[in-house]
């Protein structure tokens, strides 16, 4: 069935049923009745990748992600998808692991008009090679962002947030406060890392150590965790850069015999869910995760409606949450 046979069974254009099909207003409510009645008698279906490449507007957005099993991320991109369809949009997901051949193949579809704009979240070191491939479309960074590139974005401020975990450990009394930090891919470890060591700096802590990850999961913080009980000089208190690595961090203390936060305490960071049902509840760096990816969602549109729109960098509160873990 083609849209030539829906305008005949109707009695009208085809020019009226493409009008009907792309929602235009100055169609008379009896003709629109009359051509939803003869698609629905006819079961024709319309050539929705026809239409984007037409009208130059596919009403889906691209968002590359580090790590979906990340569950920072999980929660950031189900801000983005209610925002996207409260719009009109969906969102296809690139589960990227901050590769750029996998993160080029999507973006491919830029060219094409199969996508209207781009959402990332991968790791800063993948910008220039991103921002070569996505050109003058319209992108944010969320989360991940740096000012020095043209692209709006929204993210917290991961300095100031590590100072305060760093400070708010040394006002419990803990001396030895050591990091667990992810590569330095993420323009975040950098940050959260710089906050850490000026902070001990600040408040005259010699003791420092970092002990880097090449994945934020369970079992790397778990390792990392491990490896730092068998210093000579273990440390009194941890802080994680994100909540699963600290999971992890809880379970190798537990292994070891060792008291949370008795004997050494845990502190981690994003805010996800199970933050708050590990044993014990983890003190945490509550990040506003949803409201993330709303607000990306609403820049990209601004972008695509305006590509003249101001170019926006976005810093949302975050919160310490204090709980058993420290």
């Amino acid at each position: 069935m083609s849209i030539d046979n829906v305008a005949r069974l109707a009695g009208v254009s085809t020019a009226t049923v493409s009008r009907v099909l792309n929602q235009h207003l100055g169609v008379k409510p009896e003709t629109r009745e009359k051509v939803l009645a003869a698609i629905a008698a006819s079961g024709y279906q319309p050539n929705l990748l026809a239409r984007q490449l037409r009208t130059a507007k596919s009403k889906m957005l691209l968002v590359l992600v580090s790590s979906i099993t990340n569950p920072f991320c999980s929660m950031v991109v189900r801000g983005i998808e209610a925002e996207a369809e409260a719009r009109g949009y969906h969102i296809l997901l690139c589960n990227s692991e901050s590769r750029l051949t996998r993160e080029s193949a999507y973006l491919a579809l830029l060219s094409g008009k199969v996508v209207d704009g781009v959402i990332t979240m991968d790791a800063i070191s993948c910008l220039p090679g991103l921002t070569a491939l996505i050109g003058d479309s319209p992108w944010v960074q969320c989360a991940e962002g740096d000012p020095a590139y043209q692209a709006s974005s929204v993210t917290i401020d991961n300095h100031g947030a590590a100072c305060a975990v760093v400070r708010h450990l040394a006002a419990k009394g803990h001396r030895r406060i050591a990091l667990i930090n992810t590569d330095m891919r993420y323009l975040y470890s950098h940050q959260r890392e710089a906050g850490y060591r000026e902070t001990l700096t600040e408040l005259g802590l010699a003791w420092q150590h970092v002990e880097y990850v090449s994945g934020v999961d369970y079992e790397a913080g778990s390792a990392a965790m491990a490896q730092m009980l068998q210093l000579p000089q273990p440390p009194d208190a941890i802080f994680a850069v994100s909540d699963v690595l600290a999971g992890g961090a809880l379970h190798s203390v537990h292994q070891a015999g060792l008291r949370v936060p008795q004997d050494l305490a845990v502190m981690g960071f994003d805010g996800v869910p199970f933050s708050a049902v590990t044993t014990p509840p983890l003190t945490t760096i509550e990040q506003p995760m949803h409201q993330l990816g709303v607000r990306s969602v609403q820049l990209l549109l601004a972008r695509i409606k305006n590509h003249r729109a101001p170019v926006v960098h976005e810093v949302l509160d975050w919160q310490l949450v204090e709980r058993a873990s420290t």
